[in-house]
């Protein structure tokens, strides 16, 4: 459960609106709706009555806005006692699969250097199987990656973080074709297959047995989906809800049935003795 979507739900209930809880938050009103339909789907209730106009909390809901009222000040209070104690120093090594490195993980390292300015952060990128990797032996002391398609080895422990669904997208002209035609139809611009989400595209094209005429194969999904708006061809990519806001003019169809989705996760050697310092790239992608 994310302390975002606690955060978000609290703010919700104080303001009165998801429009002003996304404008307080500096969230999209996209992503302020998929916090509260993560929080329902974890917690198997219906925060807000949807049957009236006005947002009104259901009995659950306020339930969960007094607790998570309770979770959050715990949070903010241990935040502001490590904050205040003695900066952390030494080497935290990071790893990071080339979208988290343009989306998430810059903020996350911003809060670091504000509260532990002696600590030095290193970070590579890579694909998810090699950092899993590197994490195992030794190399880094945490990474962000997809939850990946085989088991983990044993040594690793993950920590879930947020979720990203899949889509295919083309141009904007081929508005109102099926999936299956347009990838017929048209070049399919692969993710790669030695990514875990580039597996996962590639058992669900199997299992619909969909063709594809496959043209290029990169492992940037920002490439790819900017490729195919413009017409490029057909590729099919995880985003996020404020990804799918920044796309250029685009045929947006969801891939999968049920839709596919991939699990962003933070990797850590169980039995490390530098846990303590990978903690704080914990609490930093939760701030």
């Amino acid at each position: 459960m994310s302390l975002k979507a606690l955060r978000t739900l609290v703010t919700i209930a104080r303001h009165g609106t998801f429009a002003r809880a996304a404008d307080l938050l500096s969230l999209t009103p996209s992503a302020v709706s998929l916090h509260i339909k993560t929080l329902e789907d974890e917690l198997q209730v219906a925060l807000f009555d949807r049957s009236r106009r006005q947002v009104v909390l259901t009995e659950a809901g306020q339930l969960a806005v007094a607790r998570a009222e309770s979770i959050l000040a715990a949070y903010d209070e241990l935040a502001d006692t490590l904050a205040s104690g003695p900066s952390l120093r030494g080497r935290l090594r990071i790893g990071a699969i080339h979208t988290v490195l343009a989306r998430r993980l810059p903020r996350a390292l911003v809060w670091i250097k504000a509260h532990h300015p002696e600590l030095h952060v290193s970070v590579v990128s890579g694909m998810s199987a090699e950092l899993a990797r590197r994490v195992e032996d030794g190399e880094l002391d945490a990474a962000i990656t997809t939850e990946p398609v085989s088991p983990y080895p044993q040594s690793l422990q993950y920590t879930p973080l947020f979720e990203d669904r899949f889509w295919a997208i083309a141009s904007p002209d081929l508005a109102g074709q099926s999936l299956p035609t347009l990838l017929a139809s048209q070049p399919f611009l692969r993710f790669d297959k030695r990514a875990w989400a580039g597996r996962q595209i590639e058992q669900e094209l199997r299992r619909q047995r969909l063709q594809v005429n496959e043209q290029m194969e990169l492992d940037s999904q920002e490439a790819l989906a900017r490729m195919a708006a413009m017409g490029l061809g057909v590729a099919v990519i995880p985003m996020s809800d404020d990804d799918l806001e920044r796309l250029p003019a685009a045929t947006v169809l969801p891939f999968g049935e049920p839709q596919l989705t991939r699990r962003m996760v933070l990797l850590e050697h169980e039995k490390s003795q530098r846990r303590h310092l990978s903690a704080v790239l914990r609490t930093a992608l939760e701030a």
